[in-house]
């Protein structure tokens, strides 16, 4: 089991590099995280939901995602709830404290799932989740330390030597384990480390002295790695700004799946930039309203700063929008949940930004669907693959408003305006598929964008990962979990 000092250490990485690198040598490996709280999500074969990383891992493994990789995922909807998701459904939206005495259940359901995979593969490698150290949240811990005691599970210890403060961060993080727990952790990581190894050894032989513990390796940093995020847009993905076609996303409070634009951002042609909701909209060639898990107090949000005016006058100039998800949703003439899925149990309305005629209802049970179809006519009928993770359902209300896919269970999914200037869809992975992303690219302006395959940059990511780890990582280590 990898575990970190911090948050985004780099236990997602590590365990997909551990994957790969496993998998390449021919082992039976699947990864697991007990617990994941994350707004990136995955649809997986057997018609469930986990967090994005998993699925990540998963490829890594050279296997289809499965729920049992991530039992339990959690999805804020607010500052203090979220909606919790065991074995791939949405069981309830909790408050923070419910949660908290709910995870005796939860830990059932998490070692159910490790039973299953214990059973089909040789190796598990396993995923915490934070830190093991977050003393207020031990008590029926089934996300770090709680799960490795329960399973009887040994424990590396990753820390990001980039933030600063490796030594602090590693050591502490030790001492405020019990003796058990330290007695479980086989040793450290080291990650993202740049600069000359030389003048890190003075700390690592202190760090072993200290601690009785080794160091498993010092892992560099990857610059340009590109690998799927867990959540958190990082810093690395905002585009510096260039002379190319110019596209905005909003970084929504509580945005979802911004994943759907990696595509995007790995294209030379283009120039993405994550823009926060609370200030205005900069000029662009293309905005992208993207999913949202609070898709009426994210669309409250952009109304506020003024997004709104700045949509339509973007229009006016001859621009192109199109909504994802809930973005899809935000661009339609009225968004209801009468249920409060959404509002914490509270009846709420409101209007959209009106820029396609369609209606959503929001309702009980969620879409979960991995989907093929084709886009409309006005797209030449392209062949599309994606997934479908929302709550809801949105009806055309206008005859002159079409269909933008037709999918192949005879679905009709999204909408495009009259107008040919507003496209919105359910689809994630809009982009994913080279022929579909060129199309849409060349609708919105850009005529001349390379094809860019998310897929194949991805493996090629994996197995640069495992061999730096092979090369990186203490050969005893690695042989032990060749045994």
């Amino acid at each position: 089991m990898v575990q970190g000092c911090t948050s985004d250490a780099g236990k997602t990485v590590m365990v997909a590099g551990l994957c790969r690198w496993l998998a390449n040598k021919k082992i039976s490996v699947a990864p697991f995280k007990p617990q994941n709280m994350a707004l990136n999500s995955a649809v997986t074969q057997d018609g469930g939901e986990i967090g994005r990383a998993q699925a990540l891992q998963a490829k890594a493994c050279n296997l289809e995602p499965h729920t049992d990789m991530n039992p339990i995922l959690l999805k804020p909807s607010s500052d203090m709830g979220a909606q919790v998701i065991v074995h791939g459904h949405a069981i309830d939206h909790m408050q923070a404290t419910a949660f908290h005495d709910y995870k005796k259940v939860a830990m059932t359901a998490v070692l159910d799932s490790h039973t299953r995979l214990s059973q089909q593969y040789k190796k598990i490698i396993v995923e915490g989740a934070g830190s093991p150290a977050e003393i207020n949240l031990r008590e029926g811990d089934i996300a770090n330390m709680g799960f490795a005691e329960a399973v009887d599970c040994p424990v590396v210890l990753i820390a990001d030597i980039d933030r600063g403060g490796v030594f602090a961060h590693l050591v502490g993080t030790l001492e405020l384990l019990s003796q058990s727990e330290q007695d479980r952790v086989i040793g450290f990581i080291i990650n993202r480390f740049r600069g000359d190894i030389k003048l890190l050894e003075p700390g690592l032989e202190w760090l072993e002295q200290r601690t009785k513990k080794p160091v498993l390796g010092v892992v560099p940093y990857l610059h340009d790695l590109f690998l799927d995020a867990e959540d958190a847009i990082a810093s690395s993905q905002v585009s510096a700004e260039k002379e190319q076609f110019k596209i905005v996303v909003p970084v929504l409070p509580r945005i979802s799946n911004h994943t759907d634009f990696d595509a995007l951002r790995l294209n030379p042609d283009i120039n993405l930039q994550f823009v926060a909701a609370n200030q205005a909209c900069p000029a662009a060639d293309l905005i992208i309203l993207p999913g949202s898990k609070n898709v009426i107090s994210d669309l409250a949000t952009l109304r506020a700063a003024g997004w709104q005016q700045d949509i339509e006058r973007h229009i006016r100039y001859g621009g192109k929008v199109i909504g994802i998800c809930g973005g899809f949703q935000m661009l339609g003439t009225h968004i209801s949940d009468p249920l409060g899925i959404e509002s914490n149990g509270v009846s709420t309305d409101t209007t959209g930004f009106g820029l396609l005629a369609a209606d959503t209802n929001l309702k009980l049970g969620k879409q979960l669907l991995q989907v093929a179809g084709q886009l409309n006519t006005a797209f030449k009928n392209i062949d599309i693959t994606g997934y479908e993770i929302h709550c809801g359902e949105t009806k055309l209300n206008d005859s002159l408003t079409e269909p933008l896919l037709t999918l192949n269970d005879n679905r009709q999914d999204g909408a495009l305006n009259q107008d040919n200037n507003v496209l919105g869809t359910y689809l994630h992975g809009l982009f994913d598929s080279p022929e579909a992303a060129t199309a849409l690219l060349a609708w919105a302006g850009l005529n001349t964008a390379a094809a860019v395959n998310v897929s194949d940059i991805r493996e090629q990511q994996l197995d640069r990962l495992a061999s730096c780890l092979g090369e990186h990582l203490d050969s005893d280590f690695l042989g032990s979990l060749l045994n």
